[in-house]
């Protein structure tokens, strides 16, 4: 049985296809973000509580995206990822448009989960699409450039907004062709929709590279999947509960910190758009390439469970960096800011690498959509909403939100500590069961 190690493309093409699929990532990550800062006008305009606002940013977007995710994995490994990943833009962003135009709170929530369920197109095929551009040995470093418009897209969301409240402080609302009277923030939706379905036109560019490596060509029933998957069983547990803990500790945290500088702080929206979102920015883009450079070094140097080894190291710094939410000096604030997205951004680059190494490619999409599955549901779906419960309903004021982002926040991060170190040894037995799988459909590695 051919294995279709055919070259890789030329490293120009790789990291063109990088380039695409990082716009893709920003645009998506804008779109699902953008509510964080605009926590006080749509909640003014709703009338809607700290917790109704958390579902708007969370679970309303994260229920369809898991549900999406595994059915559009398994496309990703049979069909065009190139076509799968167009149709996704186009359907997330008129999800987009549409909530500029929501009137009421459930208008709200049902075009977010519209959003979710488009936005679940995309990573599955992107880090196949990856995968299948680069050799082993600088994938980590590729998916983790790609994963760089999870901070790209947050902190232009955070710019952005920023710049829609301190407009509508100034101007109000605005009229619009055939729409009619727009709040400020329902604008910011509308362009946002605009600008992603005009973006499909660019992924035209893309082009398809061979499926290579164990298992490529190989078409595996959806039982076989599951069987495969229950073999390693303990490092897919680690591996998808552990980074799912952190992605807990950064949604939660990152859905309020904006709301944190405001109430605690006393800065306005647009302050905390221009500096925190400036952060994000950096600092994000770089802890998450760190992450998948150290993690390609240590590979270079015979670990074989490299990615998983910065996740942990990930989850031990950014423990330590917590106490940034109990600190009043706001100078100390930002510059221990700084630090805290750089450790919370290095594992989000090596934790989808780690899964193409485990994986038959015949099984990538599926297991990456599993792990997305996973780590929304768990980090997006009920991060946010978390803090948002402990401020209502443990400290019962609001200006308590640094405690609860403080403690929900720490309290994960340590269960993502001990869940990836236990996840170590399984996952180098994985690397092997991989290779023995290979041996028996009759293919090299």
């Amino acid at each position: 049985m051919s294995n279709n190690n055919s070259l890789y493309p030329t490293t120009a093409r790789a990291w063109g296809t990088v380039s695409v699929l990082l716009l893709c990532y920003v645009l998506s990550f804008i779109d699902r973000q953008i509510l964080n800062l605009l926590v006080g006008p749509i909640r003014r305009d709703l009338d809607i509580t700290d917790t109704q606002m958390s579902l708007l940013m969370g679970l309303s977007f994260a229920v369809f995206y898991v549900i999406c995710g595994i059915p559009m994995g398994r496309i990703a490994d049979s069909k065009s990822r190139k076509g799968l990943i167009a149709f996704g833009v186009f359907a997330w962003s008129l999800m987009t448009a549409a909530c500029g135009l929501a009137q009421q709170y459930w208008h709200f929530v049902l075009f977010r989960i519209g959003v979710g369920a488009g936005e679940a197109a995309l990573s599955p095929a992107a880090y196949s699409l990856m995968a299948d551009s680069f050799p082993p040995e600088k994938r980590a470093t590729a998916i983790s450039v790609y994963s760089m418009g999870i901070y790209l897209g947050a902190g232009m969301a955070f710019l952005l907004g920023g710049m829609v409240v301190t407009f509508a402080s100034a101007k109000g609302d605005v009229l619009l062709p055939i729409v009619g009277m727009v709040r400020p923030w329902q604008l910011i939706f509308l362009i946002l929709g605009a600008a992603g379905i005009a973006f499909c036109f660019v992924l035209l560019a893309l082009k398809e590279p061979t499926r290579k490596g164990i298992g490529a060509g190989v078409a595996v029933p959806l039982k076989d999947v599951g069987a495969y998957l229950m073999s390693i069983r303990k490092a897919v547990l680690c591996h998808n509960f552990g980074f799912a803990c952190l992605s807990f500790a950064s949604y939660g945290a990152s859905a309020w910190i904006p709301t944190f500088f405001i109430r605690n702080h006393g800065l306005t929206p647009g302050e905390v758009g221009m500096y925190y979102g400036s952060i994000v920015m950096v600092a994000g883009s770089l802890g998450i390439v760190f992450g998948g450079r150290l993690a390609d070094y240590l590979a270079k140097h015979g670990y074989t469970d490299s990615n998983m080894r910065v996740g942990v190291l990930a989850a031990v710094l950014t423990l330590g960096c917590n106490v940034v939410f109990l600190i009043d000096n706001l100078t100390i604030v930002w510059f221990v800011m700084f630090f805290n997205v750089f450790t919370v951004a290095m594992p989000f680059g090596v934790a989808p690498a780690a899964i193409q190494e485990v994986m038959p490619n015949s099984m990538r999409g599926q297991a990456s959509a599993i792990y997305l599955f996973t780590v929304t549901l768990i980090g997006l779906g009920i991060g946010p909403t978390a803090v948002a419960l402990v401020t209502d309903y443990v400290f019962m004021d609001d200006m308590a939100v640094r405690y609860s982002i403080f403690w929900v926040a720490s309290i994960i991060t340590l269960c993502s500590v001990v869940l990836l170190w236990m996840g170590l040894k399984p996952y180098r037995e994985a690397r092997k069961t991989l290779v023995r799988w290979g041996e028996k459909q009759g293919q090299l590695v």
